[in-house]
């Protein structure tokens, strides 16, 4: 019967000290929400050929539009997606067709 109740004390009394290390790891359903809200908002890609890095937010999305409309290429098609050699042309595209600002990149 002692060891019963000492294997019990054990398992108790080792649970006790590993649980709140475990609700403190874990991430708050919050932070999970404001994570993907982040992870959408904004994504770098980088420019191998200008040697640049482009924030992807609405703007660019609506120039990545323009000129898929321009080179006649499906408007539902994801920049990730793309082969490289496309990615590459749509840079350069936007590099010739700069919005007004100058610190967008």
């Amino acid at each position: 019967m002692q060891l019963i109740h000492k294997n019990l004390v054990s398992l108790v009394l080792g649970a006790a000290f590993v649980a709140p290390m475990v609700i403190a790891a874990s991430p708050l359903p919050q932070d999970r929400k404001e994570e993907k809200q982040e992870d959408k908002k904004e994504q770098r890609y980088y420019d191998r050929d200008h040697k640049d890095y482009h924030t992807w937010d609405a703007r660019e999305d609506a120039a990545f539009r323009r000129w898929l409309e321009e080179k006649r290429y499906q408007t539902d098609r994801a920049f990730s997606r793309m082969k490289s050699k496309e990615q590459s042309e749509y840079w350069k595209w936007r590099h010739e067709h700069p919005d007004n600002d100058t610190d967008r990149h």
